[in-house]
Parts: structure tokens; sequence; C-alpha cells
């Protein structure tokens, strides 16, 4: 299938679509950011239960990364891609129903596991559920809302990350200090579950919106993989979109995957006294800076769409800043400011990206789109950072005086990788400010 090379402005053409934000709309995007905050707090609790389940099966830094992270990240990312097409041609709000369901039973699971391989076996029906819920949630909301309110919905939605790490870090840390990991994970599984009737019963499937200017074989829910990344490859914009948004996962959220282990261990916290620590910062501050990307979103709604890419560049080289800082102290006052100022602006590149991501690609890519996406962030940021970390701090511990400050001194290198990702959203932004976009 050939690509016109008008395809990318045609995408983004102020008149591209009739669609307004309706009270259904609104009620869609709602409901999906709540579902959004369970996916994210159910990540945010394995993380935060490092240390016990650590020392509980005896595990190396390397083992429980591949525990709490890779296991996730090979299946979410296996199954992402033929569910992302699939998501291009069904039913998206029974997709997601029947997801929430999955992830949500194999949270249950987790927390039934007596043995390493079992919760291994868990965590991976963890990773297929959650593959199944991302990509109809973001082409549902692409469908719901016009072009130029798009990154404006997204960011809204993207205030479920906040919401969901603040009750995943927070909540994880008092109900394992008071009833174990193994509880925490129990009643985490089970709050999911009316989520999924929830979006049954309350989500109406929209009309898939072909926005004006791009051949109807673009257009067609039938493409296929090879089409999305070759028109992916032919976008110079969208190649560096995806690539500050991977590089960005894996500075920002793939640091803050060991942030909890770095308190107890440099600082000698508890599990629930770290939580305790994170977990407002993400909550409030988190949400505070979703609110206030919102707001952004919507001031550049009729300026030209690069500007929401050069706003993510800026901002991510601020956090990095921060990020290096954070690490590089060793008071925990210090620390503790620098993570109220570096955390809240992990957020922030969510909605820009994702709203920038559905715009870029035509109807008929959207789901697949989000698919790649997410298969490239979820590599980075849920098998790489994970994994490598662990690795590196298990290298570094047994070379070095204190061996419990082995983590910290990864962080701190790894910290320096926003530079990378600030690099490409002003690649992104400079490849949509020549095609006029």
């Amino acid at each position: 299938m050939s690509i016109p090379s008008n395809s990318i402005s045609g995408t983004l053409s102020p008149s591209a679509s009739s669609v307004v934000a309706s009270s259904g709309a609104w009620t869609t995007l709602f409901i999906l950011t709540a579902v959004y905050a369970i996916n994210i707090a159910d990540r945010y609790v394995l993380s935060t239960l490092i240390e016990p389940i650590k020392n509980e099966f005896q595990l190396s830094d390397a083992s429980v990364g591949f525990l709490t992270g890779v296991a996730l990240a090979i299946f979410y990312v296996a199954a992402g891609l033929p569910l992302g097409a699939l998501a291009d041609r069904t039913n998206r709000k029974r997709m997601i129903g029947a997801a929430v369901a999955v992830w949500s039973a194999m949270t249950v699971f987790c927390g039934l596991s007596s043995s390493f391989w079992q919760l291994l076996l868990a965590r991976i029906g963890v990773g297929i559920g959650e593959a199944g819920g991302t990509p109809p949630s973001h082409s549902i909301i692409a469908d719901k809302f016009r072009p130029k309110l798009r990154a404006f919905a997204l960011s809204v939605y993207g205030i479920g990350a906040s919401v969901g790490a603040w009750f995943g870090a927070s909540g994880a840390g008092y109900l394992n200090d008071a009833y174990g990991w193994r509880t925490t994970l129990l009643v985490f599984g089970l709050c999911g579950l009316p989520f999924a009737l929830l979006v049954w019963l309350c989500i109406r499937e929209p009309k898939r919106v072909h926005d004006e200017g791009i051949s109807p074989d673009i257009h067609s829910e039938n493409t296929s993989f090879r089409e999305t990344f070759r028109y992916t490859l032919q976008s110079r914009a969208l190649f560096h979109l995806i690539a500050g948004a991977t590089v960005v996962t894996f500075w920002g959220w793939g640091i803050l995957w060991w942030t909890t282990s770095f308190l107890v261990r440099t600082y000698s916290m508890s599990v629930g006294q770290a939580g305790g620590m994170l977990g407002p910062i993400h909550g409030l501050a988190g949400t505070a800076m979703m609110v206030i990307t919102v707001l952004v979103m919507l001031l550049l709604r009729s300026k030209p769409m690069h500007q929401q890419s050069s706003f993510v560049a800026w901002t991510t080289l601020l956090g990095t800043l921060f990020s290096i800082a954070l690490f590089a102290t060793d008071r925990l006052e210090i620390a503790h400011v620098l993570l109220w100022l570096f955390i809240p602006i992990t957020y922030i590149y969510i909605g820009p990206s994702i709203g920038l991501l559905q715009n870029l690609y035509p109807a008929g890519m959207r789901a697949k789109g989000s698919a790649i996406l997410l298969f490239t962030a979820n590599i980075a940021n849920l098998a790489i950072a994970p994994q490598l970390v662990g690795l590196l701090s298990d290298f570094v511990a047994p070379r070095i005086g204190n061996p419990a400050e082995s983590l910290r001194y990864v962080l701190l290198g790894c910290a320096f990788t926003g530079l990378w990702a600030a690099y490409h959203y002003w690649a992104c932004a400079r490849h949509m400010k020549r095609e006029s976009l």
C-alpha cells in the first residue's frame, strides 16, 4: 500500500472532525481514566513490594527485577501488538472490560502465590491482561474528541497515572506493614474487578472517526502492522515522538520502579515509610502537574502542534536536572524536596505524547500506533530498566565499601538518560514545524 506524501498534514487539518465533546464523551473519559489508575496502581504495588518479596524468596536484585518487571513486560509487549491490531477491528469497550477483569484476577493470584514460579506465572497473566486495555482506550478517546482537543483529553486521561501511583505506593506500603505483601495484592486485585463491569455497562462503543484528507486505504481498519510500521518510519516526527516517549519512560518510570528500594537501602526506611513518602508526591504533586499539563494543552490547542512537543522537551530537561541531584545527594531532607520536584515532571509527557500520536496516525492505525508506542516504552521501563538496574546494582555492590549504596550510584547514572529523551522531543517538534503542524 502506498502512502501519500500529504497524509500527515491531512491528519491534522483543523476541520478534520465534526466530533464534539458530548456528555457521553466525558463519561467515557472519566471511566477510562479510572481504569488507567487501576492499571498503574497494580504496577506500583509490585515495585513497592520489591523488598519484602526479595527477602521472602531470597532473590538477588537481578532476579527480583525479572520477576516484578521483565516477566510482565515480555508478555505485555508480546500480546500488545496483536491486541492492538484487534482493537482496530473489534468492539473496543468489551475488549477493555475483559482486559480489566483478567489483570485484576491475575493480581489476586499473585497474592495467592506460595512460590517464586507461581508468582511469576501470575505476573505473566497480569501482563497479558494489561496489554488489552490501553490501545483500545486511546482509540476510543480519539474518536470521542476532535483533533485539537485530543492532547487535552488524553492529558486528563493521564491523571490516572498519578492517582494510580499514589494508591499503589501509599496503599501498598501501608497494607504491607500491617498485613503483609500477599494481602496487599489480594486487596488491589479485588478492587479492580468492579471496574470491568462499569466499562461494560456505562461505555458506548463510538463510531470510528476518519479524519479528512487521507487516503481511504490508510483509514481502513484492515491496514496491517507492516503498513503501520512503514508509515511510522516515513514520518520523522512520529519516529522521534515514539523514540522520545520510549526513553522518557526509562528515565522517569524506570528509575521510579526502584525508588522505594533506594529509600529503604540508602536511608534505612521501612517499606511503609518509603511508600508513605512517595504516595502523596505521586497523588498530590503528580496530579497537580497533570492538571497544569491539561491547562497548557488547552492554551496550546489553537497553536501549531509542534509546541506541544517542545513543551515536553523543556520540562523533561528540567526534570533531568532534578533527578541527577536527587541521587547525587546523601541527605534525606534534600532528597525529599527533590522527589517533590522530579516525580511530578515524569507525568507531563503522557497526555501530549499520546495526543500527538493519535493525531499523527490515521484512524485505521491509531490502536496499532498506540500498541507500537506501548511496545517500545514498556520494553524500556518494564523490561530493560528493572533488569539493567538490578544487574548493575549486583555488579557494583561487591566493588564498593558500602554495598547498600550500589543502587543509588546506578540510578544516578540512569538519570542522565533524560537528556536523550529531551533531544527526541525537540527533534519531533522540529520535524512537525517543517511540516507546518
